[in-house]
């Protein structure tokens, strides 16, 4: 019998955000892409030529739009958008940099995935309903498109617990790797074997030969 297709979800976290918001804790700020955003987000466009898919889904918030846009003209499906896959929000935290948070709060930015599952950052989204909500979405997609490639435009918080929830390892393991801006990473859903991580934090602005 014919192996059954896996379902590949191609995850993929928006571009540069314009420098005012680079290294702080945005969140639930509605930023938009820096000039160089805007290139990243270009050269990922051409670079999903490549890998066609049957689906998008997005997040609503401005960052995530303006990463689609240019892969949206360029002949992708229409692109879903799921509000669950909002970034989560870093509650008090919001809009202070890496540098402040030891300064104001005592603890290290470094840190903040561990903090936020422990429910350790003031006011913060409270983690099972920041898990709940992001694990709903994968399901959802998953369940719509058995065997079939998948693209999800997201944040780079969300990217981590997407993958905390398809390998079902803690959401602080994902502290270990980095998501840059408008990367890729990519995972594989098979029907009677553990997820597969096909690709990883991979940047066609910076990976790719000019």
């Amino acid at each position: 019998m014919p192996a059954t297709p896996a379902t590949r979800l191609l995850l993929l976290r928006h571009a540069e955000v314009e420098e005012q918001y680079q290294r702080i804790f945005g969140g639930r700020i509605d930023m938009n892409l820096s000039a160089r955003g805007h290139e990243q987000a270009a050269v990922l466009a051409r670079y999903l030529r490549h890998k066609p898919v049957q689906a998008v889904y997005a997040s609503p918030m401005k960052r995530v739009q303006q990463t689609l846009a240019p892969y949206a003209n360029n002949g992708a499906p229409p692109a879903t958008v799921m509000e669950g896959l909002r970034e989560v929000d870093f509650g008090d935290w919001t809009g202070h940099g890496w540098e402040a948070i030891q300064e104001k709060f005592g603890y290290s930015a470094y840190e903040w995935l561990d903090l936020l599952e422990r429910g350790q950052i003031p006011n913060a989204e409270p983690p099972q309903l920041y898990r709940a909500r992001v694990e709903a979405c994968a399901r959802d997609i998953i369940a719509r498109h058995p065997g079939e490639p998948v693209a999800v435009f997201c944040h780079g918080g969300v990217v981590r617990m997407l993958l905390s929830v398809l390998l079902e390892l803690p959401l602080p393991k994902f502290a270990h790797f980095d998501v840059d801006y408008a990367s890729l990473t990519e995972v594989e859903l098979h029907a009677h074997r553990k997820p597969e991580v096909r690709l990883l934090n991979f940047t066609p602005w910076r990976d790719l030969p000019g």
